[in-house]
């Protein structure tokens, strides 16, 4: 299937995606956002690394603020820095640079972000771009990512699911788990409320009863 440029959706949805259906829906289909001390801080750090320029350092041209597309994922956004590594035959081969704040996570969201970003690459270069990199604010390290076969097809099929999920027009239910805590819709989402299958006419009852 070939998308259209109407049918792009933010490649960056694609994390919000994996690390709750719930919040892609929000932001993506109710159009909720509140910033808070993470959303923030990793907003600064992109800020500073999305210069727009270009720059020379040997055999390695850096891009920054790189725009992305792919019309066959129907995706399109921005990469932070993409490295262009000269080969034999006056090959420059790109190897995309995410910027993070904080640590290495234990799911692939970023991952396949920055997979996401590879696929775009490979689609407007006619390159196959092999390996990228993470770099976490946290930690001041740079993590090499490969992507295999399998890192491709769980984002493919991410960029399907979220493309249906935005058709869908539906935000999921969600249940509270321990990554609530951190998410910056807290508050809109209410996991604790609506998790737990309660009404909110029974919800507010019960923090007035607490009240008197």
């Amino acid at each position: 299937m070939t998308f259209t440029e109407d049918d792009l959706l933010p490649l960056s949805a694609l994390q919000h995606l994996l690390f709750c259906e719930r919040q892609c829906a929000l932001i993506h289909n109710e159009r909720l956002w509140a910033e808070n001390l993470f959303t923030a801080e990793g907003k600064v750090m992109h800020e500073t690394v999305d210069r727009e320029h270009r720059e020379s350092r040997g055999k390695v041209r850096l891009a920054y603020g790189l725009p992305l597309r792919s019309m066959r994922l129907g995706l399109s956004g921005k990469a932070d820095v993409v490295e262009f590594h000269k080969e034999e035959g006056k090959v420059w081969r790109p190897f995309p640079v995410e910027y993070k704040r904080g640590s290495p996570k234990k799911g692939d969201f970023d991952k396949v972000q920055l997979c996401a970003q590879a696929l775009c690459l490979e689609e407007m270069s006619g390159l196959t771009v092999t390996e990228g990199a993470l770099f976490y604010g946290r930690t001041r390290h740079r993590h090499q990512v490969f992507f295999d076969e399998k890192l491709r097809e769980t984002t493919e099929g991410a960029a399907e699911k979220l493309h249906e999920l935005i058709a869908s027009g539906k935000t999921p239910k969600m249940e509270y788990s321990g990554k609530c805590d951190s998410c910056s819709l807290f508050e809109q989402c209410m996991p604790k409320v609506t998790g737990k299958r309660k009404s909110v006419k029974g919800y507010l009852k019960r923090l007035v009863e607490r009240e008197e």
